[in-house]
């Protein structure tokens, strides 16, 4: 027991100071994608051919990019010979409206806050069951991470349950596949109303590598989604900052 209280005591404080202050995230992690038409050469399609989800555009030397289907593998980046399209370093990709999701410039991504009545009712808590519809693990290896003492999403009220009756919402990750379709819907009706629902990562949104694929239903494609959170998968920050915004946390 001394050896694990000394074990314990060399690690010091390892809860992350977000959102009290910057998470300090690595220099190559890629997060919000900034577009600059400026450089965007006419009739190069390079990031367009290079793209292995069919994530980027380029209209009238336009380029825009899609985060709903962006695996974030930096391809286009390497393509594009002009520099148009870079990945900063903003983790905060979630957006409660798909639409939002289409990155054009260097604009911030945002998420409208749950109405005060629905805030009243889930109080200072959020429960969710999570729903893996045929995912790799790599989104829900990411989610998980949120209960570890780095991330500790309890602190915010913010905890995952085994059973959608003691849920007020769902998670979903992966593309749905034909397997997961009946028991995402059956999941999905077991959450008393009102409930959310979260669709993490490119597979839940859009399908991902695998859209369009006879097997899966390109996401989340049947049930009313609340907030789309990028990512492939997307980093636990990048969760619970879309967690909190959508609860109004703060903006």
């Amino acid at each position: 027991m001394l050896k694990t209280l000394m074990a314990r005591a060399r690690e010091g404080y390892r809860t992350a100071a977000y959102p009290v202050a910057d998470p300090g995230l690595p220099a190559l992690f890629r997060g919000r994608p900034v577009l600059d038409p400026s450089k965007c050469k006419a009739g190069c399609v390079a990031c367009v051919e290079v793209c292995p989800t069919d994530a980027v555009r380029v209209l009238d030397r336009r380029p825009q990019l899609d985060l709903g289907r962006c695996i974030f593998c930096g391809e286009c980046v390497a393509a594009c010979p002009e520099g148009a399209i870079s990945f900063s370093r903003d983790w905060r990709l979630a957006s409660s409206a798909r639409e939002e999701l289409v990155v054009t410039g260097d604009q911030p991504i945002l998420v409208t806050a749950l109405g005060e009545e629905l805030k009243r009712l889930l109080g200072r808590s959020l429960r969710l069951r999570q729903v893996s519809a045929g995912g790799c693990n790599g989104c829900e290896v990411e989610v998980n991470a949120l209960g570890n003492v780095v991330f500790d999403a309890s602190r915010f009220g913010i905890d995952f349950v085994a059973s959608p009756r003691h849920a007020d919402g769902i998670l979903v990750t992966g593309p749905v596949t034909a397997n997961m379709k009946e028991a995402l819907r059956i999941t999905y009706e077991a959450v008393a109303e009102p409930k959310l629902v979260i669709a993490a990562g490119a597979c839940a949104i859009s399908g991902g590598l695998f859209r369009d694929f006879v097997e899966v239903g390109n996401g989340v494609t049947e049930l009313p989604v609340d907030l789309y959170v990028p990512g492939c998968p997307p980093h636990p920050l990048t969760v619970l900052n879309g967690l909190l915004r959508l609860l109004g946390r703060f903006a």
